[in-house]
């Protein structure tokens, strides 16, 4: 057969439908072609083909021009388009920039996976700009803007007189059956100037925040913190109307701040005192407690160290909590950083900013 035989057949069909597989078939301008057609087209390119290189005439595109003339050519599938424009001029740096933010979504969501349940402390920009460190070794031999600690797995529910005694006194990451973590902040720049600090409760599942105390030392002096209970009380142990029993002295009684106010004593006897243990309520749901210190001097360092544990004792200390976790971080901003935007209460508006635009922990 000549090349006008196979584009006669190209266009007029043997009237024979599409095959059950039509969604495979080829289309030309919009309409699907038969089986006879679409063989016919294949042949005729071929034919047309062999004949312009005998002519010498071998340019892709001069082809292409003379087979569509002819009507021996197949619209090209959508995708096929999609994908030569995805990867030819400005579509190869759109796919480049997809991928780009993809990855970055992908690195953000695994660092909160990560986080979730652990400790972070993070500082200001200005902050660091000032000239402060974090470390977790008092000879700062690692000085970095944040810190983070694993988690404790598989805790159990303890007392808290089973803190030990040396708890503020081991560096870094010290977990046991409790959370500890201990670490150093050091002004390093040339000027004097105070910091605020906030603990603050990052993240929580089944309610364990109900359960646990939190404990911290600054500058070896000690107090210690509880959600109240449903009645808005502070969690005192053994409550307060209840003097049949209490504690005995405890290792980290000694560093309590304020050791008349959170360690009541019930029973005094010639050899044996009793107490009672009073935390000081979580400032909010969110924020445990908040602190600053003033007249900081350059070279001057400050010494934390963070404890939480399932309090035993507590009445809201029940099997519903298994499974669940706690994150929590602490903030330092310096004292001077506010928002002067009309609104009351600048510290908030401060803090609002700090977390705002934290980059190493996202909520």
């Amino acid at each position: 057969m000549r090349l006008q035989d196979y584009i006669r057949m190209a266009e007029n069909p043997s009237g024979r439908k599409p095959e059950l597989w039509a969604v495979f078939a080829k289309k030309r301008g919009g309409k699907l072609l038969t089986w006879e057609q679409r063989d016919a087209i294949k042949t005729g390119r071929k034919l047309l083909r062999k004949d312009m290189r005998k002519r010498g005439i071998k340019d892709k595109e001069d082809f292409e021009l003379t087979a569509s003339s002819l009507g021996l050519y197949f619209d090209k599938p959508r995708g096929l388009l999609f994908l030569r424009g995805l990867f030819s001029g400005r579509g190869i740096w759109w796919l480049l920039g997809s991928l780009l933010a993809l990855m970055v979504v992908l690195f953000l969501y695994s660092i909160m996976t990560q986080m979730q349940g652990h400790f972070t402390i993070n500082m200001s920009s200005s902050m660091f700009k000032e000239g402060f460190t974090l470390s977790e070794t008092a000879g700062f031999e690692n000085p970095t803007t944040h810190l983070f600690s694993e988690a404790a797995e598989n805790v159990p529910c303890i007392s808290i007189s089973h803190i030990p005694e040396d708890i503020d006194q081991i560096d870094g990451s010290h977990n046991d059956v409790y959370f500890a973590y201990t670490f150093y902040l050091r002004n390093e720049g040339q000027s004097t100037v105070g910091y605020d600090w906030m603990l603050r409760l990052n993240s929580e599942s089944n309610n364990l925040a109900s359960a646990c105390w939190v404990m911290l030392f600054e500058d070896g002096k000690m107090m210690f913190y509880a959600q109240p209970n449903e009645d808005g009380e502070v969690e005192a142990l053994p409550p307060f109307d209840d003097n049949t029993r209490g504690y005995l002295t405890m290792p980290t009684q000694q560093y309590c701040k304020y050791s008349g106010e959170q360690f009541e004593r019930i029973a005094k006897s010639d050899y044996i005192d009793y107490y009672r243990v009073v935390p000081y309520a979580f400032e909010t749901e969110t924020i445990v407690t908040r602190g600053s210190k003033h007249g900081v001097a350059p070279g001057d360092v400050h010494k934390y160290t963070v404890v939480i544990w399932l309090e035993g004792d507590d009445p809201d200390c029940t099997d519903e909590l298994i499974g669940g976790h706690i994150g929590m971080d602490l903030g330092f901003v310096l004292d001077e950083e506010t928002i002067e935007d009309g609104d009351e209460g600048t510290t908030n508006n401060k803090w609002k900013t700090f977390w705002e635009n934290l980059l190493f922990w996202e909520e």
